[in-house]
């Protein structure tokens, strides 16, 4: 008789909601193919501890909804080092995985193709709420945070036109702008920051004197962390325009709360469809979503380019926001 795949799932970087969906989707794709589920804990440092177990249907029951990893997640600065990739490769032989199913960001997916190059069946999946990964339209955790920092923003702004105040929003978003964009124009934010296009005080001055000046009562500024942090920018802000600013990091509540139907639907289909490629032979290679469909892109492609900005939904943005 054939040997029974034995198909691996971890977790690693930042979490992400609908990380748990996807678990879920590779463990139970894998037992229904006759294959043995098995988690890795805590990563790819948990990978290099041995932290591994056979999962079952009822391990990953009640998961779906849940935000978060239950398997847990780390950065590893032992997996940088190419004798821990190695020390990684002898641990899934020894546990007598046969592929990988790696969820995670840019980094995961550099730490995955170390591991394909080293002859492991790896299957990459997109999980970061910062949307920045190429190879597909979006990844696990955008939506959810999306509707998160629109949320806020909501509560934020009651606030701000009761006391007649300019609020400064700070998102995440280093080298990307996506989150501060998408979020900025579903919420209507007066103005919004990110590290892909440049700005001036003086303009942002501009924006929220104008509005005054129109009977506003209150001005909403949304900035990705890359492009200003929030207390400079209230600061400088306030001493510019002469009116008061307030300041609101959401830093990583962004990344939690149960993941909404769109990324528990997405994880679904990107652990099967992952699981699926495993047990046809193929490796190297990242899920993603293009035009409503599951594809594969080499895993490459995926993280040494990044979503470009689109420049028409910021110019939308501020065209809706005057």
């Amino acid at each position: 008789m054939a040997e029974r795949p034995r198909i691996a799932v971890l977790t690693s970087g930042g979490d992400a909601p609908g990380m748990n969906a996807a678990i879920r989707s590779v463990v139970r794709t894998t037992i229904g193919a006759d294959g043995v589920a098995v988690g890795v804990k805590h990563g790819y440092e948990g990978l290099l501890k041995g932290d591994v177990q056979e999962l079952n249907l009822g391990d990953v029951g009640g998961k779906l909804d849940r935000g978060g990893t239950f398997l847990g997640t780390s950065r590893s600065e032992r997996f940088f080092d190419p004798a821990g990739i190695d020390e990684g490769v002898a641990i899934l032989a020894e546990n007598g995985v046969t592929g990988l199913v790696v969820i995670g960001g840019d980094g995961s997916y550099r730490g995955a193709q170390e591991l394909h190059l080293r002859g492991v069946k790896v299957v990459g999946i997109p999980g970061t709420i910062d949307n920045d990964l190429d190879g597909t339209d979006t990844t696990i955790g955008f939506d959810t945070a999306l509707n998160t920092i629109c949320d806020a923003t909501s509560k934020v702004r009651d606030t701000a036109s009761s006391h007649e105040r300019t609020f400064v929003i700070e998102v995440m978003g280093r080298a990307s702008g996506l989150i501060a964009l998408q979020a900025g124009l579903a919420s209507g934010a007066d103005c919004i920051l990110v590290p892909e296009i440049p700005w001036r005080l003086e303009d942002v001055c501009d924006m929220v004197m104008g509005g005054i000046a129109r009977g506003k009562k209150h001005s909403i500024i949304i900035t990705a962390e890359g492009a200003a942090h929030a207390f400079g920018l209230a600061t400088d802000l306030a001493a510019m325009c002469g009116h008061e600013v307030r300041t609101v990091v959401l830093g990583h509540i962004q990344r939690g709360g149960s993941p909404s139907a769109f990324d528990r639907i997405l994880a679904s289909r990107m652990g099967a469809h992952a699981v699926d490629a495993l047990l046809a032979g193929r490796s190297g290679v990242a899920v993603g979503l293009r035009h409503a469909s599951t594809v594969e892109c080499p895993l490459p492609d995926a993280y040494t380019s990044h979503h470009p900005l689109p420049r028409d939904l910021y110019d939308l943005a501020n065209t809706l926001a005057k």
